[in-house]
């Protein structure tokens, strides 16, 4: 596959830093895609589907989950996630890198932290979404970036309100974990 310039500079960029590793022995492990299209630059984002005991249940982000028994490493994970969660099968020679793990800031059930590695794909490919996901979208890039599309949002949490940075690209609101992925991203850029 040709990289796009942004592919090509997102790669260069990713491959000249180290990213932070997060080594909890006690933290389950889970791997999220960063699937780069480009026609034009944008963004895979799905919305997962209401369920109940599901902590993330109908929130923006990205495809993922839990590392399995079976999965050999967390790109295995991110690779396996997305096949299941929106039919699009990544290969490995499409990632561009790695970036920073990140955690939950608000207690959850177990604590669990994320790995999110950075792909790039050939024009927007048609997404299948499965039951676990009730949406699947390609976002521009420039939605992201407009300064407009990023403001704080209020939530309550475990019955106290709090305030987060978050993106409004039109679709939902992403925030949380999602947003420091696409945030860490876009600086990047």
């Amino acid at each position: 596959m040709s990289l796009s310039p942004l592919h090509r500079l997102v790669q260069s960029r990713l491959a000249s830093r180290a990213p932070s590793i997060i080594t909890d022995p006690e933290s389950n492990q889970a791997a999220v895609a960063v699937v780069l299209g480009d026609q034009p630059d944008a963004m895979l984002i799905i919305r997962r589907a209401e369920r109940d005991g599901d902590p993330w249940s109908g929130h923006m982000g990205l495809p993922g989950g839990h590392r399995a028994s079976a999965d050999p490493d967390l790109l295995a994970t991110a690779i396996r996630e997305t096949r299941e969660e929106v039919g699009l099968v990544l290969e490995p020679y499409e990632l561009l890198g790695q970036l920073d793990d990140v955690a939950p800031r608000t207690r959850t059930r177990a604590q669990i932290f994320a790995r999110p590695f950075v792909f790039a794909v050939a024009g927007n490919p048609t997404l299948v979404p499965n039951p676990e996901v009730s949406a699947a979208f390609w976002v521009p890039l420039s939605r992201l970036r407009d300064p407009a599309n990023y403001r704080p949002v209020d939530l309550e949490i475990a019955g106290v309100s709090r305030t987060f940075p978050a993106y409004h690209p039109g679709e939902g609101t992403i925030w949380g974990m999602t947003e420091r992925v696409i945030t860490s991203i876009l600086n990047i850029l």
